[in-house]
Order: structure tokens, then C-alpha cells, then sequence
């Protein structure tokens, strides 16, 4: 059972996403309901990459790629989300000792026998510090907790990581269809919107083609989970397919400075 010291607390609600339970799922179920004409990707993914910015920015984006697992979502019982660290600098990959995840719309039970799988990894570290206030990883589970019947969390906070660390972990986490790989990624910031829809395409481009040596921190703050997640893609013969690609001009921002978003599945 948990207690209230092993759960991690939500450190965004109310601010990215709403605190109030019945808000928070109404909001979800309208972008859910937005995103249903979303491209699909013929077939059931294995992987997503998704957007973490506050609902009403990237929301419409992220739901985009939830939108692709379709009725196949009930076959999930894990998710391995991966995102990386905005507030806290460190080296490797952060695990966790919290036995779950709050949010308004509750618990989201962690995997800790997973998390035990990978402990002796290169790179793997136990940091809470890093998971307590950080976004990138959060705001995914009020998507997930609408969208899955019931399923175990393998949280992962990526700091100064290099692909064939990020690799490693997720063919050690890998697993069968019941299992989802997340990496939680926005894409360049704070350029005028033209110069933004330029790089991101180039992004997207990289992406479609599996080529991680073309991302850095000024084409995706996620960079590095993204590019573990291409070099394992590369490897097992997975193909990405883009869903969407936006920025926060075209949802709910100005365009003199935006934030861009994508979200692709990979088959």
C-alpha cells in the first residue's frame, strides 16, 4: 500500500494541466475528441514520441498521438515514459523510489520490479530529485489515465545521457505488445513562427528518416530520449510514421515567438 511519503506529488497541476478532477477530464476527453480525425498510422504503435507543454499549448498535439493507439490501448498494461530533465542537472537516467504517481485524477502505480531491471545499467541512477518538479513526464498521465484500463509506470528522467545509454535501457525495458514506450519530447523554442515551421521540419525529416545525429537542445528539448529511441528504432526495423507537427502559434500562443511541437509513432 502506498503512503502519502512514497507517492510523488504532482508539481504542475494547476498550472500546466487543471487541478480540478472533473475539469482535467472533461479537458482531456474534448482534445481526445479533437484528435479523432488525427492521421493514423496504420497500424498499432510500439512506440510514441509526444509533447509536454501545458495542455492548451502542445494538448492538441499530444492527443494527436494518443489518438493512434485506437481501441488497441486496452492491450497496454506498462508504459515506459521517458522524458527529459528541465530543472535539474545530472548524469544518466533517473529512477525513482516513489511507489506511484499523483495526479487530480489519481494513483498511477510505478513498476519498481522494472525499475529494478535496469539498476545496474550504465548510467542508471535512483535521483527523486529530479522526478519532483519535473513536467516532462507528468503531464502525459492524465492522457494516459483516461485513455488506459489499468496499467504500471516506468517513469524515466533523462539528464547528460548519450543514445547508446537511453538504447540500452529501452531494449532492457522493451518487452511485448503489452508494453508502450513514451518519450516525451517539445521540439525548437522560442523562434518566430516561419523559422520554427523551417527547423522543425528539418526535425521531422530526421526523425521519419531514424537519423539522431542531427538533434541537439535547440531542435528538441527531448533530444536525448528521442535519440535513444531512433537507434533503437534503426535496430529493430521500426518505421515512424509523423502524425503532427505544429507549434504553439497554431493552437494557443502568438507567432512572433513559439514552441513546436510533433508527435510520431513508430510501427
Amino acid at each position: 500500500m502506498e503512503t502519502e511519503s512514497s507517492v510523488r506529488q504532482p508539481a504542475v497541476a494547476g498550472l500546466f494541466y487543471p487541478d480540478d478532477p472533473a475539469t482535467l477530464q472533461r479537458q482531456v476527453d474534448k482534445l481526445m475528441s479533437g484528435a479523432a480525425t488525427a492521421r493514423q498510422p496504420g497500424g498499432f504503435p510500439k512506440a510514441l514520441v509526444a509533447p509536454h507543454a501545458g495542455l492548451p499549448y502542445s494538448g492538441p498535439v499530444a492527443a494527436s498521438a494518443y489518438a493512434a493507439l485506437g481501441g488497441g490501448a486496452e492491450r497496454i498494461r506498462k508504459v515506459v515514459l521517458m522524458g527529459p530533465s528541465h530543472r535539474v542537472p545530472f548524469r544518466g537516467i533517473a529512477t525513482t523510489t516513489a511507489t506511484a504517481y499523483r495526479t487530480p485524477l489519481g494513483l498511477v502505480p510505478i513498476d519498481q520490479t522494472a525499475c529494478a531491471l535496469i539498476a545496474e545499467l550504465p548510467g542508471v541512477v535512483e535521483l527523486d530529485e529530479a522526478h519532483r518538479p519535473e513536467h516532462s513526464v507528468e503531464v502525459h498521465l492524465p492522457f494516459l489515465q483516461v485513455l488506459l484500463h489499468d496499467f504500471e509506470l516506468i517513469p524515466l528522467v533523462v539528464g547528460e545521457a548519450d543514445p547508446e545509454t537511453v538504447a540500452a535501457v529501452l531494449d532492457r525495458l522493451w518487452g511485448g505488445e503489452e508494453t508502450l514506450i513514451l518519450i516525451s519530447s517539445d521540439l525548437s523554442h522560442y523562434h518566430d513562427y516561419v523559422t520554427a515551421q523551417m527547423l522543425d521540419a528539418e526535425t521531422c525529416d530526421a526523425i521519419e528518416r531514424c537519423e539522431e545525429a542531427v538533434l541537439g537542445p535547440y531542435r528538441a528539448c527531448g533530444h536525448q530520449p528521442l535519440a535513444g529511441l531512433l537507434r533503437v528504432a534503426r535496430s529493430r526495423g521500426l518505421g515512424p510514421v509523423t502524425l503532427d507537427l505544429r507549434n504553439s502559434g497554431d493552437t494557443a500562443g502568438p507567432r512572433s515567438e513559439v514552441v513546436g511541437y510533433g508527435a510520431w509513432a513508430f510501427l
